[in-house]
């Protein structure tokens, strides 16, 4: 027996599906543009795609800012360390400044290959140039080829997490798992 789409649509309500979206934890990062008119937003839809080509994914919203800004083709991402939180909960404010005065009080780095702004103290940074664009329902799965990337300290610093609508931090002493 077969379910049709339409009617599985109409079963799922929406509270419930991002809830149980949520139970999947997440790295944090912050995907920026450059140019005129820079922008940020903070993301956990974002993950690796491919080694050979270098791909990585985003998805961003239809009505977002962001959206729109990521027509540039050109873009950056800042994988969030635990102690960033204030910068993820910053660029996640729908009531911030938009543009260059959104950036005041975050430390940046200008991708040299983008001209995106990367948070600085990440711990990773990638500079990507769009390679495909796919309809992923009420968003946009933004595909993205590495041009660069790079770690800075990245083996020092944990990695902010997004678990169950909140930002969490692995227990220090209990990161891996006992087999």
């Amino acid at each position: 027996m077969s379910v049709n789409s339409t009617s599985a649509e109409r079963l799922l309500d929406a509270k419930a599906l991002r809830r149980t979206f949520g139970t999947f934890a997440t790295g944090v990062t912050v995907v920026t543009v450059g140019g005129a008119t820079p922008h940020a937003m903070t993301a956990n839809s974002f993950t690796a795609v491919s080694l050979d080509p270098p791909l990585v994914l985003v998805c961003v919203g239809h009505k977002a800012v962001m959206h729109h800004a990521l027509g540039a083709g050109l873009f950056g991402v800042s994988v969030l360390t635990a102690g960033q939180e204030r910068i993820a909960r910053h660029f996640a404010d729908t009531s911030r400044p938009l543009g260059a005065a959104q950036f005041e009080d975050v430390d940046t780095d200008t991708g040299p290959l983008t001209g995106a702004p990367l948070i600085a103290g990440a711990l990773a940074r990638f500079e990507c140039e769009t390679w495909n664009t796919c309809d992923g329902g009420d968003h946009s799965i933004f595909l993205g080829r590495v041009l660069s990337m790079d770690r800075p300290d990245a083996d020092h610093d944990e990695a902010l997490l997004f678990y169950q609508g909140r930002f969490h931090r692995l227990e220090p002493g209990r990161n891996e798992v006992q087999t």
